[in-house]
């Protein structure tokens, strides 16, 4: 790879509003962790730099795993008071605007632990040749999603809820088929989060 390397932007500012477990998804506990430290700590397996992009809710999570210059807190509110209507795209564009010397950058929600950091690796190595690639298995398109340095400039204007869907329309993007089915899976509700934990216990139990 690049001596400048891409950088992982795990983004953990969405309300979970889909969850119905009690308190946020993201602070239910996985793997002797919760699922935000669970993600992170897979995505700082890949050894690339990772930063988080949270709300203040889960900021003490990610703190404990990143360094706090590696820490974004989108804000809530404005000077006023009212509510800030963040979305997906503004994550992303906080994200890249902090760390504008990249050489492209991994989105990868913080509410899919179960994303391998071999997986991470493999979509950072096709960004060399590719502006997009982006992890699939069984042929369907998953996270991450890896959009390389000459794309600063759509990615940090970026907005809304929609995220970074419409440079994929827009610009070459190449799959990377992988045996990795955990690209697919995400922690939308109280169901996923059961079904991840019977997951994450079998595969233990096989190990021991």
């Amino acid at each position: 790879m690049n001596k400048q390397q891409p950088v992982v932007l795990v983004l953990a500012a969405g309300r979970g509003q889909r969850f119905r477990g009690g308190g946020h998804k993201l602070m239910q506990a996985l793997q002797g962790s919760t699922v935000l430290g669970t993600t992170l700590r897979n995505a700082q397996g890949t050894g690339l730099r990772v930063m988080a992009v949270c709300s203040k809710d889960v900021a003490a999570v990610a703190r404990e795993h990143l360094d706090a210059s590696d820490v974004i807190v989108m804000p809530e509110r404005n000077a006023a008071g009212a509510a800030l209507p963040w979305g997906l795209g503004h994550s992303i564009a906080a994200g890249v605007t902090a760390s504008g010397d990249a050489a492209g950058w991994l989105i990868w929600p913080g509410d899919m632990p179960f994303v391998r950091a071999q997986t991470g690796l493999a979509v950072a190595e096709a960004m060399q040749n590719y502006p997009i690639a982006f992890a699939q298995y069984k042929w369907r398109r998953g996270h991450p999603v890896g959009f390389n340095a000459e794309l600063f400039s759509e990615l940090m204007n970026l907005t809304g809820d929609e995220g970074a869907k419409r440079l994929l329309s827009r610009y070459p993007a190449q799959g990377i088929e992988l045996n990795d089915a955990g690209i697919l899976q995400d922690v939308d509700t109280l169901e996923d989060l059961r079904r991840m934990r019977a997951e994450a216990e079998t595969a233990a139990g096989k190990e021991s």
